[in-house]
């Protein structure tokens, strides 16, 4: 499955220079790349020999990446252009960004006719052949209209608020990414008048079931809330013509900033920029194709927003909400069960610290389950020799089992240290609950260091064992969250090597403490030395290539943006090293350039699941080869602006196993596309006579195989 953290991580300081990338021969622009990324998340949704629903569910991703991606990249790129105006500044050197702005839209405007192409006259008609039925409210019997009317009356009505606007009300406040109905009336005394009412999206599902009489339902016939609403607009306005309804909705700027260094108290900071959102500047505003002209201006006027962020939508407002049609019990139009492996010892009753003592343990999420991972936390929380507990959060989601694992811990006399990062976007609410639960129950609680976010993610228990004290550590790609480990694809690690244990000791304390420390033992450790020692690695790779002439390296990862990690994969490309590269999301590397990176493959997997593993591999000819898991793309924002770890694998059996799924993935040529010199992704195929092979499905046929 394909997500949508690529968007919602992203910093608006990245767009410096657009206009500089975008002319660059030797760089792609990262929107564009950004945009080709989710144009390969539509194609999953255009693809006829996936299961319908999952279909389904790949548009409503689509829809929701859109989303993010204008609440935080267009609105980066818009910033600057903005407050030079205000300022009354030479807006002319930001010529760049607007260029780029025109190619976005153009770009999306091609994605949205696919997509709505895709739902109107593909999807739509296999819904009903499958008893899956979306109505438009006139093509509802009069059972079902009498039965949804006495439904609205009773349960909607009350709920909705219509605002007038004329000169005596002032144009409504709209809040970010609400639905709306721009709603037209005839009053016999003023003539045509406008008014604006919310649709309760929050408090009704967008896609009711239509009932069949008064108390049942049909269970696979639904009809858009907004259509219902429209329909039934007389009990609102009565004794006034109701024209006509059209859905509209705005999105609005995400990414506030925050001056951390005149906080006086962080969380309260996060938490009142979090509620600014409903308030930011406009960014997008969809509007129903069928909209008349002067509507339209209307909105245009008193919202602010330029035509080139108008967006007239031939489909329903919000194609997110389809994932509600996503998550329906049909099995049969949906991709086959798939149930994690577990660690038979565990099963059968052994210790994970027993485990750990007697080896490192590589999991490999979702095709191993998480529950080890939340139960290094439980077992510790209830262990009487663990001393104390320290933790990294950052997306955890809702009813976390490791925060109440963190909790019971304390209950039970542990010292427990959290860093809990506030600003990890668009779950900074989550995140600020469970900072005060868990400083409510006594446990230390810091919110890293300034202007940076903490997305390490790393757990250290210190137990007292008969020889001692011991350190035993999980350390992961992937966040500490149970839900999406069954959709993202990360690589976890348990260890009690003590070297590696006495740096992520000496990173929490300088997380929770004083430190100047960059240099650790084992760790690769942002900001600091992580990109100085990633570009060394690559120069090892040089020097061995022009000693031996067999210099590799394969890096997996979400994102390649970095310009000084991209010049030097270009310096070992022209030095004869063979390159493969496998990046989901962003990248900026231009492949296939002769006399620069001729020697440098590019392939994206997007699938069932969210390729979210970094894995980092230097062979150096096999005598010394290292191979890195961790947090961090090769982006700025990793390397200078978050605290970020890369961890060795100095096992040589786990890092077998890790050669074998990264070799896997790289031979990929079902699900993975290969990046083209111009920026375009070619789908690949299994050449005549060769193996089909689709890496996640084998990683799901033969789960366990890398242990």
């Amino acid at each position: 499955m394909s997500g949508t953290n690529d968007v919602r991580e992203e910093s608006a300081e990245e767009v410096a220079t657009p206009g500089e990338a975008a002319k660059s021969k030797l760089y792609f622009n990262r929107e564009y790349s950004w945009l080709a990324f989710n144009g390969r998340v539509l194609e999953e949704g255009l693809d006829r020999s996936s299961p319908l629903l999952e279909r389904v569910k790949f548009l409503a991703i689509h829809a929701s990446n859109l989303d993010e991606y204008f609440m935080i990249r267009v609105s980066g790129l818009r910033r600057p252009f903005l407050n030079s105006k205000e300022k009354g500044e030479n807006i002319e050197e930001l010529k760049a960004p607007t260029e780029v702005l025109g190619t976005i839209r153009e770009i999306i405007l091609g994605q949205l006719k696919q997509h709505s192409d895709c739902w109107n006259d593909d999807l739509m008609p296999q819904l009903k052949r499958n008893d899956i039925h979306l109505l438009h409210y006139g093509e509802l019997n009069t059972q079902q209209r009498t039965a949804l009317e006495q439904y609205f009356q009773r349960e909607i009505f009350p709920v909705l608020t219509p605002l007038a606007f004329d000169p005596a009300h002032p144009f409504p406040h709209i809040s970010n990414l609400s639905l709306n109905l721009a709603v037209v009336v005839n009053d016999p005394v003023e003539g045509e008048r406008f008014a604006r009412l919310k649709v309760p999206t929050d408090t009704f599902p967008r896609l009711l079931t239509v009932p069949v009489v008064e108390g049942s339902e049909d269970k696979t016939t639904y009809v858009w809330l907004e259509e219902v609403i429209s329909a039934n607009l007389g009990m609102l306005f009565p004794g006034i013509d109701v024209a006509a309804a059209y859905s509209f909705r705005i999105t609005r700027d995400a990414d506030f900033e925050i001056e951390e260094d005149e906080a006086d108290d962080l969380l309260a900071m996060v938490e009142e920029s979090v509620e600014s959102r409903e308030f930011a500047s406009e960014v997008r505003l969809e509007i129903d194709a069928n909209m008349p002209e002067h509507i339209r201006r209307l909105l245009m006027k008193n919202l602010n927003i330029a035509p080139y962020l108008v967006y007239a939508m031939d489909e329903p407002i919000g194609m997110a909400d389809l994932m509600q049609l996503a998550s329906l019990e049909r099995p049969e139009l949906k991709d086959e069960y798939f149930s994690p492996a577990q660690i038979p010892s565990l099963t059968m009753g052994e210790d994970i610290f027993s485990l750990i003592d007697r080896r490192n343990v590589l999991l490999y999420h979702p095709y191993d389950s998480f529950t080890p991972v939340v139960d290094f936390l439980r077992t510790a929380a209830r262990d009487p020799n663990v001393l104390a507990i320290k933790q990294t959060l950052y997306r955890t989601g809702s009813n976390s089992p490791i925060v109440e694992a963190l909790l019971e811990a304390r209950d039970n006399g542990k010292q427990v240290a959290v860093l809990v990062e506030l600003k990890a976007r668009f779950d900074e609410e989550k995140n600020i609950a469970w900072a005060r639960a868990l400083e409510q129950a006594g446990v230390h609680v810091a919110y890293g260091l300034l202007g940076l976010k903490i997305h390490a993610k790393m757990s250290l228990v210190v137990r007292r064992n008969e020889e001692g004290i011991k350190r035993y550590l999980h350390v992961s790609t992937g966040n500490y969250n149970p839900t999406t480990s069954k959709i993202y694809a990360d690589l976890g690690y348990f260890t009690c090597d003590e070297s590696m244990g006495a740096d992520v000791s000496d990173l929490f304390n300088a997380l929770t403490g004083y430190s100047h420390k960059v240099s650790y033992k084992r760790l690769l450790v942002a900001p600091g030395k992580m990109r100085t020692d990633i570009l060394a690695l690559i120069e090892r790779e040089i020097i061995r290539q022009e000693k031996h002439g067999d210099g590799y390296i394969a890096l997996k990862m979400n994102s390649l943006v970095d310009r000084l990690c991209i010049d030097a994969l270009y310096r070992a490309s022209q030095a004869g090293v063979k390159v493969e590269l496998q990046i989901r999301g962003i990248c900026c590397l231009r492949p296939g350039i002769a006399g620069v990176s001729e020697n440098i493959r590019v392939t994206s997997i997007v699938g069932r699941y969210l390729e979210h593993a970094r894995i980092y591999y230097f062979r150096n000819g096999g005598e010394d080869e290292q191979v890195y898991l961790g947090s961090s793309d090769l982006m700025p924002r990793n390397l200078d602006q978050r605290v970020e770890i890369l961890f060795p694998i100095d096992d040589a059996r786990v890092r077998k196993s890790l050669k074998e799924i990264l070799q896997l993935h790289l031979s990929d040529n079902t699900q993975a596309r290969q990046l083209q010199p111009d920026g375009s992704y070619e789908r690949l195929q299994p050449a005549p006579g060769a193996e089909a092979v689709n890496s996640q499905r084998w990683l799901m046929e033969h789960v366990g195989s890398w242990e």
